[in-house]
């Protein structure tokens, strides 16, 4: 096998093999051109003078996720069949976060055809897993896609609204606006979501702690307060409905539109920036036995 230029051999065939990629009849060939379409995307968006090392970066690419992606891109029908059978539940759940009325499930809906790459250019299917360089895992970047076209699409309806007149009280935004309405929104979530978890039961606190500040399974949060992990799990589940409907209650107060409300969520969920769950959300400073008598 011929890597491609900056790849050695050796290197390709370990990746090749981390990444379980005969599973999905992909040859080394073939994942040495994703690697170094990774590694060359890596190194045009680096800082002038980075130096982007090929083996420490690929080593921590998610190499199974790109694997598919790369069988998806051409075609394996085992392939794409496991995606639609993981990975669709990933985005209709996203798409609930985003907007629980549904409207976001006909953006994820519509992301098939453009993963398949219904449309072609030169006779080859153009499918939108060529963006996918497994920097982040497959199901992170599906949530980010979708979460982006579900804001584009409210940002095309908002643009087919009637434009303000001269001397009309909402004039249009000038475009460094956008960028403080992002601020304004990451504000607003925090705030309300600061709130809200803050007017949670102890116990439903410790639970998200421990699960999206800690990082422990359901079977160790299950453990600390005895109760089964299918019980904390379901708790969990409760507990961000109640959040969600506590946040949204919090920003219709704020005066914010329906519309501006969903692309709060959205743009939060496409990427968190700033926003902290571990500030956010205590730690579980007590421990299990004062917890549990809680």
């Amino acid at each position: 096998m011929h890597a491609p230029p900056g790849l050695e051999s050796a290197l390709v065939a370990r990746l090749h093999t981390q990444a379980n990629a005969t599973r999905w009849s992909v040859s080394q060939e073939r994942f040495a051109v994703a690697l170094s379409a990774s590694l060359a995307h890596a190194r045009a968006g680096a800082d002038a003078g980075t130096n982007v090392d090929a083996e420490r970066y690929l080593g921590g690419l998610h190499l199974e996720d790109l694997a598919l992606a790369v069988a998806c891109i051409d075609g394996i029908d085992a392939a794409w069949e496991h995606f639609i059978r993981e990975h669709r539940p990933v985005l209709y759940r996203s798409a609930d976060a985003i907007d629980k009325t549904g409207g976001a499930r006909e953006a994820a809906d519509s992301l098939y055809a453009e993963l398949f790459g219904l449309s072609e250019r030169d006779g080859k299917r153009r499918s939108l897993f060529r963006y996918f360089h497994g920097r982040s895992s497959l199901a992170t970047w599906l949530r980010a896609v979708l979460s982006q076209r579900y804001v584009d699409r409210l940002r095309s309806t908002k643009r087919l609204e009637p434009l303000p007149t001269d001397d009309h009280a909402a004039a249009l935004p000038a475009p460094e606006a956008v960028a403080l309405e992002r601020g304004r929104f990451f504000q607003l979530i925090e705030r309300t979501l600061a709130a809200a978890v803050a007017r949670l039961e102890p116990r439903d606190r410790l639970r998200l702690a421990c699960y999206y500040a800690q990082n422990l399974t359901l079977a160790q949060i299950g453990r600390t307060l005895r109760e089964h992990e299918a019980t904390t799990s379901r708790h969990l589940a409760r507990t961000r409905r109640v959040i969600r409907e506590d946040v949204e209650q919090q920003l219709k107060q704020t005066g914010i539109s329906e519309a501006e409300i969903a692309e709060c969520f959205a743009t939060v969920s496409a990427d968190a920036g700033p926003l902290d769950l571990a500030e956010i959300l205590p730690g579980p400073r007590k421990n299990a036995s004062q917890e549990r008598s809680t």
